[in-house]
């Protein structure tokens, strides 16, 4: 019976009549395109700092900030890998690594990620982290060139482990002889070098570089110019495109977002076997799209972040806000239904800021008067439904 289903529905995608995507995988945000218009400027500033490795010197280092979906990324490693291939022309030792560390999110992991780009073996455990930077240290020696270490989310990996692996790496170059390192952070917090160490702001922010949120007009070029690549001809109209940009551009001109609405709804055009892709697709890409986010959002997040977020969503509902104190309230309540001690009122205020800087609540801090200060926590009526939704199925309730 089971393979029926499968035969079905192989047999349904192969013989569609009409065809919508020529390559999507010209639409992911992994893809770094071969150009990338409305970031000219970018590329020049990152470039001309980073253009020094060729000659053997060492470029200063960069703090790169922006919003999600500004081309952070795709313009550093757009210039990185330009750099790396006049590098073999002009036989220059020259080599980047680059590491997310919100996935790559222990400083083990990061490290070995690190060495690794220089074709060192490293186990995925059973080192010491000291054994691995030595080792890291030896082979950028015994190398004798410039590597270049970019580190994604930067921000993320600091509120986690502190900024010690970054003091770290910001002076390797006073353990080296021969070879030279420079870094590169990538960060959505303009507020992220406040909290380092006074030494470590001085030597990571050499050079600072901003991406400003991409407009509607911009957003369409840049989804005119993939949408060309990825669909085949005649799929995609002008006015479907707009649509995607002026959606996105609400949302602080995310070009991520622009891509995965328009990828999505390419998709769900083609399941419906239709000739073209349409507005209505695009609307129906965008509830999807924001319902499985919150979902595997909340599946990931701990048990007591799960009933914190239950708390302040029971709240919500009742009178359209929730403070730090009820919240807390509530969550005890809600603990002692699973048997489990509760957590501190202190814990459970740094939870309900990493539920807001994962987008899931809207926190802000109001002055009460003479009652002190607490949090006004509010989720969105766009979102509460699917998180309600989400913590029924994470729960089991």
């Amino acid at each position: 019976m089971s393979k029926d289903i499968l035969d079905e529905i192989i047999e349904a995608r192969l013989s569609r009549r009409h065809r919508i995507f020529f390559d999507k995988e010209k639409l992911h945000p992994d893809y770094i395109p071969e150009k990338l218009p409305h970031r000219e400027d970018q590329i020049k500033r990152i470039a001309s700092v980073l253009v020094p490795a060729l000659e053997g010197i060492r470029p200063n280092n960069i703090l790169i900030y922006g919003l999600t979906g500004t081309g952070k990324t795709a313009v550093t490693l757009f210039v990185l890998r330009g750099l790396e291939s006049r590098a073999k022309v002009h036989s220059s030792r020259f080599r980047y690594a680059y590491v997310n560390t919100r996935k790559t999110d222990t400083t083990y992991r990061v490290i070995a990620e690190i060495a690794r780009s220089l074709g060192l073996r490293v186990p995925y455990t059973g080192l010491a982290i000291a054994e691995v930077y030595r080792r890291y240290i030896e082979a950028l020696d015994s190398w004798r060139g410039i590597h270049v270490i970019v580190l994604d989310e930067i921000d993320y990996y600091v509120k986690r482990h502190g900024d010690d692996l970054l003091y770290k790496l910001t002076r390797i170059n006073e353990e080296l002889k021969y070879a030279r390192v420079s870094l590169i952070g990538i960060t959505n917090d303009i507020n992220f070098v406040e909290n380092l160490d006074p030494r470590v702001r001085s030597s990571l922010g050499e050079e600072e570089v901003v991406f400003p949120p991409y407009n509607a007009e911009q957003l369409e070029d840049i989804l005119w110019d993939r949408a060309k690549q990825a669909f085949n001809p005649g799929v995609i109209s002008l006015e479907v495109i707009k649509y995607c940009a002026a959606l996105a551009a609400r949302e602080h001109g995310d070009a991520r977002r622009a891509l995965d609405l328009l990828r999505v709804a390419g998709e769900i055009a083609e399941r419906e076997n239709a000739e073209k892709v349409t507005i209505a697709h695009v609307k129906q890409a965008a509830l999807e799209i924001e319902y499985g986010k919150t979902q595997q959002v909340i599946a990931t997040l701990p048990f007591h972040a799960k009933l914190v977020l239950k708390a302040i969503a029971i709240l919500v509902r009742e009178k359209g806000y929730a403070t730090t104190g009820e919240t807390y309230e509530m969550y005890k309540k809600l603990v002692r239904r699973y048997r489990y001690d509760p957590l501190t009122q202190r814990r459970v205020s740094e939870i309900i800021n990493e539920l807001d800087m994962l987008g899931l609540v809207n926190a802000i801090v109001v002055n009460r008067g003479r009652y002190g200060k607490t949090k006004m926590i509010r989720i969105s009526e766009s979102i509460i439904t699917s998180i309600e939704d989400a913590l029924r199925r994470s729960l089991g309730e």
